[in-house]
């Protein structure tokens, strides 16, 4: 069981939680909604849980929680600029299908 992230994701979180000046690291989970019934949560976390699972690249912090884990294991959270756009993106390998809108996911 791994959640990992690539060196432009840690640098972005690196860079947002000096300038918020506080924090551990990311939480990724899932939360049931959209068209295909799952969708990505991230939030910068302040503290740990007890029951948070902590996986670590590139010197950041990346909790999940266990019923979160089973839909996400192995996905690799990435950061990414197309044109003017940018954000995190999610590559997980349990992902079977997604909506058109990219909002929602199914594993």
């Amino acid at each position: 069981m791994a959640i990992s992230l690539t060196e432009a994701a840690a640098r972005h979180v690196t860079r947002y939680l000096a300038k918020r000046g506080k924090g551990v690291g990311v939480r990724l989970g899932v939360k049931t909604t959209g068209c295909s019934g799952l969708a990505y949560q991230l939030e910068y976390v302040d503290e740990f849980a007890p029951e948070d699972m902590v996986f670590e690249g590139h010197g950041v912090k990346v909790l999940v929680d266990p019923k979160s884990l089973a839909y996400i294991d192995g996905t690799e959270l990435d950061f990414v600029r197309e044109g003017l756009n940018e954000g995190f993106r999610f590559n997980n390998p349990n992902e079977r299908d997604k909506c058109g809108c990219g909002e929602s996911f199914r594993v």
